[in-house]
């Protein structure tokens, strides 16, 4: 009989000690990043570590440099600053962002909400969303709602879908997108089951999140090709990491193969300024070098937008290389090989 999600879930390493048995001559100081920041790596996970090493275990295994971070912040992006209902945090003008769930299939140790995810500070209030689903009928401007938390797929089945029914009851939410890292990391949680109830919802979306090509597993793409067959749309947010995907190489791959699951790469995001990641961080500049080297060499479709969370809230700004090298009545520019271009500007009205 095959293990269900829930039981590989329940059979996660939790504990720097389940942690020391599986990994002998464990730094014993991770405990207190371990205290700090929790920890989850469930058994499916865990096995690809234990078969591709370095650049999936960077990923999940905490490291005592998440406790010597001398620039990150608490938290980056101002959501509590933001934060307009419980759990709602309402940043741009026509989207919000609804933390439904406090608790993931695996604690990434790049986490940007590494303050509370998996803590209590993110739980659901006792009672319940009613005033977040006031918040939201009170702004018609709001025409689209992001779930995250944690992660959203982690909810019973029953309780994701009255969330969903939810929403759905306010006219002025036309579209309805949830971020999961289920995909990648517990894929085993993507079910008939779960599908049928998504599907009630469209227009729905989901962006999942990949990191490296050897997450693009045959239980991956089982995953991935029911919610597809279910018609939901998938993107995928990609975050750059040190010594994990910072080579051009290795992102053309795993890019490429989330194309072939039906999943088109959104975003490549630069780390954001979260305390405990600072090690993760790749300069800018590499970040550009690299995109320089997709643009044009793979399919468009393959390429997602490089783009870096502003500090203080202000929003995703996208970091594109620069091509152009003069304005005026013709545009002069280089092609992605190099090659200078030019191009007629139409004279003004």
């Amino acid at each position: 009989m095959m293990e269900t999600w829930q039981a590989i879930l329940a059979d996660s390493i939790v504990s720097h000690e389940q942690l020391a048995r599986r990994l002998p001559g464990l730094d014993p100081h991770l405990a207190e990043v371990i205290a700090r920041y929790p920890l989850r790596i469930n058994p499916y996970y865990l096995k690809l570590i234990e078969e591709h090493g370095a650049p999936l275990a960077k990923q999940a295994i905490p490291d005592i440099a998440e406790l010597r971070d001398p620039v990150g912040l608490i938290d980056p992006l101002a959501e509590e600053d933001l934060t307009v209902a419980p759990n709602l945090i309402h940043k741009y003008p026509d989207h919000a962002l609804l933390l439904v769930h406090h608790q993931c299939a695996m604690y990434c140790r790049f986490c940007t909400r590494k303050r509370k995810v998996g803590s209590a500070a993110m739980a659901v209030p006792a009672q319940g969303f009613d005033a977040t689903f006031d918040y939201l009928a009170a702004h018609p401007n709001i025409r689209e709602v992001l779930l995250s938390g944690g992660d959203p797929l982690l909810l019973p089945d029953d309780i994701l879908d009255h969330i969903l029914a939810r929403l759905r009851q306010i006219s002025s939410i036309e579209v309805i997108r949830i971020g999961s890292r289920v995909p990648c990391t517990l894929p085993m949680r993507v079910t008939n089951q779960l599908v049928g109830i998504l599907r009630r919802h469209h227009p729905l979306y989901i962006n999942t999140h990949f990191n490296h090509p050897a997450e693009l597993t045959e239980e991956a793409g089982r995953a991935c090709q029911l919610l597809a067959d279910g018609g939901i749309p998938l993107g995928c947010q990609t975050v750059l990491l040190k010594g994990v995907n910072d080579k051009s190489e290795i992102l053309k791959k795993l890019f490429l193969g989330l194309l072939r699951l039906r999943v088109k790469p959104y975003y490549l995001f630069q780390t954001d300024l979260t305390a405990g990641t600072n090690h993760f961080r790749v300069r800018t500049s590499e970040g550009l070098a690299i995109m320089r080297q997709l643009y044009g060499h793979i399919s468009g479709m393959a390429v997602p937008t490089f783009a870096l969370d502003a500090p203080g809230g202000k929003g995703k700004i996208p970091l594109t290389p620069g091509y152009v090298t003069e304005y005026g009545d013709t545009l002069r520019f280089t092609s992605y090989r190099g090659e200078a271009c030019s191009y007629p500007e139409p004279d003004a009205l």
